[in-house]
């Protein structure tokens, strides 16, 4: 059986699918069940990020922000980079010292920047291993002097399991999911662009396994 990825899904329930896979996905969904999990995840996820389109912040934040926008040039660089989740850091592929290397980790430290946005992301196991602690913090670069506070973060277990949590007034978040393997983090990101990083075995070392993608 043929199943849908996760980016097909995101289409599905954000309704920009056309009209002919459409009906084939919905098809889908009545044999899959691996496939309505995946589905409805997204859809909880695009139901937690509709408060953002309604936040109004206030005019003089907008005036100061569009101001310093403007003269930096930023606009066209945005439009060039939003679709790009840059890794700039991961702890993973660090080497390690002689004899310091096992199977598994017990934290993964990781920075990635997506358009003018800078996400930190730290991954650490639970005693006991059956949750997984993630914290992180976001940034918008192009105004480091306006904070990424109230952002609503969906964190995934990538079946499931799905926490939500909010960036404090330092742009830091903190959340626990179950280790089931796969982790997903969305963030909304700007110009009504989300970003979404996808890891499967986040504390694993499986060559070929690390994804990670703007969609």
């Amino acid at each position: 059986m043929k199943h849908f990825s996760s980016e097909e899904w995101i289409d599905f329930a954000n309704q920009v699918t056309p009209h002919r896979k459409l009906e084939l996905m919905r098809k889908h969904l009545g044999s899959c069940k691996a496939c309505t999990k995946r589905m409805e995840l997204w859809q909880k996820v695009r139901k937690a990020a509709e408060p953002e389109a309604t936040f109004q912040p206030p005019a003089e934040t907008v005036r100061v922000v569009k101001s310093a926008f403007a003269s930096a040039g930023m606009n066209a660089q945005q439009k060039k980079s939003a679709s790009v989740v840059e890794v700039l850091f991961d702890s993973l592929l660090q080497p390690a010292l002689q004899g310091a290397r096992s199977t598994n980790m017990a934290t993964r430290q990781m920075l990635y920047r997506a358009g003018s946005y800078q996400l930190d992301i730290q991954i650490e196991a639970k005693p006991g291993g059956a949750l997984l602690m993630v914290t992180g913090q976001l940034m918008d670069v192009s105004t480091p002097e306006m904070v990424s506070a109230g952002v609503r973060v969906a964190i995934s277990d990538g079946n499931e399991s799905l926490a939500y949590t909010v960036t404090n007034e330092f742009g830091e978040f903190r959340a626990e999911i179950a280790n089931s393997g796969g982790l997903e983090i969305f963030v909304p990101g700007g110009a009504d662009e989300p970003i979404t990083i996808s890891l499967r075995h986040a504390l694993d070392v499986v060559p070929g396994a690390r994804h990670a993608s703007l969609v």
